[in-house]
């Protein structure tokens, strides 16, 4: 990197622009009066022989030996006037380019330039889309360029990571522009129902939309159901089931016992495969669970071929009662949100309905352009664990298809949105799988309030992978972890910045200069940076500092769109 490219001058040199302003003021004076006297002199006749030196005439009219003419005061108040209204214009124009400016966009000029995101730009942006098999569309928006304005796109191969805190304006302006944005299927998991209100009628025209709202966050009611164990085809996929369900009830960083837990895990997997083969509801697991005695769970294990499985809960049935006792309640915390009675219509078909629901299938879904939002809250009661399940059985479904399709990739991506990643979409797994879904036509975009949210479900391993697998990663502010922001600001980099110096030695004035490396965003710009500014770090790439770009500030159509979709959803909306 040149130094000559990134240098700027010690704030502490407004000593030297006041005397320069001082000096300017002076020298302007004198033009004022030695236009006036000449010019006036001439006009009324006056001060014949007048010298064309101004300092002279300046000390004439000190001495009294030149006379003002009339006709100077008018000449020297057009030309005051002049110099005001030139002045204000210019000062009007620096508070223009002021105005919207914050603590950190000082920062730019040392960042990515637009020459230095060509490939992430509107005309090579689409370029690659329309060899992903999307046309008309530059990818997934990010933001503008703060220098140059030029907006910049992720790719529908690009996995991406955002990492914001409360209230700095994530889903208006990042998550909910991905979703319209999308070309094909959308996954997309939250905690609050603002982006479904957003987005639920523009996409409606796309494809079906499916709500899945076991805890009435948004107070949908169940039109549909999905059956968690046509997920469990067999005993891996069983195993995965319950590694949702016990993720998505174990709190981050509590601690858990090895033996019981790792025990209970098994013999609810062990549950979910038979429920699954012997043709019983989901539900049916939790009442197995909170009763000992039965054992119907053995014989359709028996009856499908896993016989060392039906063994194996054979032989925890028989072991003494504390170490059963133990591993039967590790395994009921794990499917607890099976004992729901508002969840349990969401994962059942109506006993003897007039109208039957349909049932939700993944494999379908992602042959088409529908969206999919899972809606849950933490806490007591939570459908995390179904919601982590339905999430993950989805996009499994939309690799399957990925694998069987040319090129190995969808033809049209699917867009996966884990809004709330660290609370209602615990998937355990998702570290491992990044990398790889991106070249499957699978873009996902986790979003974390931190980075430590993320080190509590996934470990500084898993979160460090899940990082480092991020081809684009997003930083809107609202965070303050020290450590975190520091390596930030070690990837954001440095800059020279030169200072002078001045000495006085036996009355001899002499001045030096010298370059002083520092950062380009300090930890606590980072802490503090205000809403509507982002830091983006891409693949191949200098970090840069981006604006936001919030819905509204869209296209007329999808603005109309979006607020017509507010609207018509708003709680209490007659």
């Amino acid at each position: 990197m040149s130094v000559a490219n990134n240098r700027r001058l010690e704030p502490g040199k407004s000593n030297n622009a006041l005397l320069l302003g001082f000096a300017f003021t002076a020298f302007t004076a004198v033009g004022v009066i030695w236009i006036s006297v000449a010019v006036g002199s001439k006009a009324d006749g006056l001060n014949p022989g007048l010298p064309s030196d101004p300092f002279a005439i300046i000390s004439g009219l000190l001495r009294d030996t030149i006379t003002w003419p009339p006709t100077g005061t008018l000449i020297a108040s057009v030309l005051v006037g002049l110099m005001i209204g030139v002045g204000g214009f210019c000062l009007w124009v620096r508070a223009a380019g002021r105005k919207g400016r914050t603590s950190v966009d000082h920062a730019a000029r040392y960042m990515a330039r637009a020459r230095d995101l060509d490939g992430l730009q509107s005309k090579l942006a689409r370029k690659k889309s329309a060899r992903l098999g999307v046309a008309d569309s530059a990818g997934i928006p990010i933001g503008k360029l703060l220098l140059g304005a030029r907006t910049v796109y992720a790719s529908f191969e690009d996995m991406m990571i955002l990492i914001a805190g409360p209230r700095v304006g994530k889903s208006t302006s990042l998550v909910i522009p991905a979703i319209t944005a999308a070309p094909g299927a959308v996954v997309t998991t939250s905690n609050k129902r603002d982006v479904l209100d957003a987005t639920r009628d523009p996409r409606g025209t796309v494809g079906p939309v499916w709500v899945f709202d076991p805890q009435r966050v948004a107070l949908e009611e169940p039109t549909w159901w999905w059956n968690p164990l046509s997920y469990v085809i067999d005993d891996t996929k069983a195993a995965k089931m319950a590694q949702h369900f016990a993720s998505g009830t174990t709190l981050p960083g509590a601690k858990t016992d090895a033996y019981f837990d790792g025990k209970g895990q098994n013999l609810l997997a062990a549950f979910l495969l038979a429920a699954a083969v012997g043709g019983r509801p989901v539900t049916d697991v939790y009442e197995w669970l909170t009763n000992v005695s039965r054992t119907q769970a053995v014989t359709y294990l028996e009856r499908a071929g896993y016989q060392r499985l039906a063994e194996s809960v054979s032989a925890v049935q028989q072991a003494t009662e504390k170490q059963r006792d133990g591993i039967y309640s590790s395994a009921e915390r794990m499917a607890a949100c099976l004992n729901n009675t508002g969840i349990e219509r969401w994962v059942n078909p109506d006993p003897s309905p007039l109208i039957p629901r349909p049932e939700f299938d993944p494999h379908e879904f992602v042959k088409g352009t529908g969206t999919l939002y899972s809606l849950s809250k933490e806490g007591a009661g939570t459908a995390g664990p179904l919601v982590t399940a339905l999430t993950a059985a989805t996009i499994e479904a939309a690799e399957e298809l990925a694998s069987n399709s040319p090129g190995g990739r969808l033809q049209t991506p699917l867009l996966g949105l884990l809004d709330e990643a660290a609370n209602v979409c615990r998937w355990t797994d998702l570290p491992d799988l990044y990398s790889h879904f991106g070249s499957r036509g699978i873009p996902i975009m986790s979003v974390f309030q931190s980075y430590s949210q993320g080190i509590a479900v996934f470990g500084q391993d898993g979160m460090r992978k899940l990082w480092s697998a991020s081809n684009v990663k997003i930083y809107a502010g609202g965070v303050s972890e020290p450590a975190f922001l520091g390596e930030m600001s070690d990837l954001i980099g440095t800059y020279d910045r030169e200072t002078t110096s001045v000495s006085l030695n036996r009355g001899i004035r002499s001045t030096s200069s010298a370059l002083k490396r520092e950062k380009i965003l300090e930890v606590q710009e980072l802490a503090d940076m205000p809403r509507g500014r982002a830091v983006m770090f891409s693949s191949g790439n200098r970090a840069a500092l981006l604006r936001t770009l919030p819905w509204f500030t869209g296209s007329k159509n999808t603005v109309a769109a979006i607020t017509a979709s507010i609207a018509a959803h708003e709680p209490g909306r007659s």
